[in-house]
């Protein structure tokens, strides 16, 4: 068998794994305009998926003021959970994830979700197990700042020439860059891929049979 190139695969979670682009954007919009704010273009809203909460209903709304935080991040919940189980895991994502696991690769998640809304997915009867670890970024410092990334290098006793991230946001390859890891690109959720190229991705997927075939050949 062919040696791996990586120890430790860290993917993030919304867009990249899950398909919930359009929803989260759908949601951020709905939540501005709920407390008076002007509803940001969806390519805006796409824009902040991946960054923790708050930072990215700040970001997304910046005519709304701080004493309205709380309020919109509870407008947002209230959107998002109201059709959170309308959606899926993308086409391919659990015969990917188990080819890794076979060939003992750790995995893990490192995301701009709440812990508590990662653990309502991850306890689900098809993902048990799949995961050795993860990051939320409501218990570390949300990306791109690399601290989930070091969190679970540490945790692994990986170092970062053996770790590869991969996500769907310029936030997931800047939070690798700064971690001093390897990345890989996806092109199918919240951010183009034009932006990716400054960052540096060893590879852009366009589709995750395309993920899982440059895995399976490189990782």
């Amino acid at each position: 068998m062919r040696s791996r190139q990586f120890d430790l695969i860290a993917f993030d979670w919304d867009g990249t794994l899950f398909d919930s682009t359009a929803l989260i954007a759908r949601c951020i919009q709905a939540a501005v305009t709920d407390v008076g704010g002007t509803p940001p273009t969806r390519e805006a809203a796409s824009y902040v998926i991946g960054m923790g909460l708050m930072q990215a209903l700040a970001h997304a709304a910046p005519d709304v003021p701080p004493e309205k935080y709380p309020l919109l991040g509870e407008r947002y919940r209230h959107h998002y959970v109201a059709h959170q189980h309308d959606l899926s895991l993308f086409d391919g994502v659990l015969p990917l994830l188990a080819d890794l696991k076979g060939r003992h690769h750790w995995l893990a998640v490192a995301t701009g979700k709440s812990r508590s809304g990662l653990n309502e997915v991850l306890h689900t009867v098809a993902l048990q197990g799949v995961f050795d670890s993860s990051r939320t970024a409501d218990e570390t410092a949300g990306k791109p700042h690399p601290r989930m990334l070091h969190e679970l290098m540490r945790e692994f006793g990986v170092a970062p020439e053996r770790t590869l991230m991969i996500g769907d946001t310029t936030h997931d390859l800047q939070m690798a860059v700064n971690a001093g890891c390897a990345s890989v690109g996806v092109s199918y959720g919240a951010h183009e891929p034009d932006a990716f190229a400054v960052l540096q991705p060893l590879h852009v997927a366009h589709s995750v049979r395309e993920l899982h075939d440059w895995l399976a050949a490189h990782a």
